[in-house]
């Protein structure tokens, strides 16, 4: 299979090196030192206590390449537009578009680019970090979740799986993957975005009676938005998941707090900014979620 990740981050690189195994692989970004060092001396990924070296494609601009069977995107959401744009060429007719990035609502962008039967949206239990160019750890493994919008005609989600599969990784194939997706989201836009706004870690919320009265709000506004969507969860079993998670990572820092930290921007918009928009569409009052959107951003523009 010929594919393209667009975005050679910790996941990018992981996925991309150990699916250039098997496959036609090219590694997409716009960071020139780390494309030459991939290029010229190969990807290195620590795993299992030993540095292996891998050897897809690196460039830094995609004009003139043939399209891609597969274009996985890597890239933080906010970026998500532009990779794509930046990237058109590798996108033909027969081209699926594929994403694995936190948080929800990512395939309405994805229409832009291809048909609604040629997305393949999902999440990963892998994860990793960023060593140094071209140099990134892999820190756990886990299942690739994977389904589409619409049906399965063609049936490329079996050839997704096999190889994947061959490549070390473990995927999942489901028929409603959105289950999932939220699933995976309430820890986000409760514990996460919480973290973020109060810049402490993740075992204030469930330590702190008012952090976790709002922890609890931030639940139950999307508890009642997925169940509007077709989607019902256990709102108790919700926030007992949630709350452990806060209890057994007491020094734990998530991404939306480390990037407003660092005076970066955050992937709000598609993790709280993902229920205000699904909450809108079918008319359901978060107020919670819409202070903590607004929140983010204004604590993003501080070191402009």
């Amino acid at each position: 299979m010929r594919i393209a990740v667009i975005g050679a981050g910790a996941m990018g690189s992981i996925y991309g090196g150990h699916l250039s195994q098997h496959n036609d692989v090219l590694l997409v970004d716009t960071n020139e030192k780390v494309v030459e060092q991939v290029a010229n001396n190969g990807l290195l990924i620590d795993e299992d206590g030993t540095t292996h070296t891998y050897h897809p494609g690196a460039v830094s601009n995609t004009k003139g390449q043939e399209p891609a069977d597969l274009v996985i995107l890597f890239v933080k959401a906010l970026f998500s537009r532009a990779a794509l744009e930046g990237n058109r060429g590798l996108i033909g007719p027969n081209t699926r578009l594929m994403t694995l990035q936190n948080g929800a609502g990512h395939e309405d962008l994805l229409k832009e680019f291809v048909d609604e039967d040629h997305i393949v949206i999902g999440t990963t239990e892998d994860n990793g970090a960023v060593l140094g160019m071209g140099h990134v750890r892999r820190g756990g493994t886990g299942v690739t979740n994977v389904g589409m919008l619409v049906e399965d005609k063609e049936g490329f989600l079996p050839q997704l799986k096999e190889a994947f599969d061959q490549c070390g990784f473990n995927v999942k194939i489901h028929e409603n993957i959105q289950t999932l997706i939220w699933d995976k989201l309430f820890t986000n836009v409760s514990l996460s975005a919480l973290t973020g706004v109060l810049q402490v870690d993740m075992g204030y919320i469930a330590a702190n009676e008012y952090a976790w009265d709002l922890c609890c709000q931030l639940i139950h506004e999307t508890v009642k938005t997925a169940a509007a969507a077709g989607l019902n969860f256990d709102e108790e079993k919700v926030r007992e998941k949630v709350k452990n998670t806060s209890i057994n990572n007491p020094n734990g820092c998530t991404s939306i707090r480390a990037d407003l930290r660092d005076g970066r921007r955050t992937e709000v918009d598609t993790i709280s900014g993902a229920v205000v928009r699904a909450a809108h569409k079918y008319g359901v009052e978060v107020p919670g979620h819409e202070c903590i959107v607004r929140l983010v951003h204004a604590m993003e523009g501080r070191n402009k």
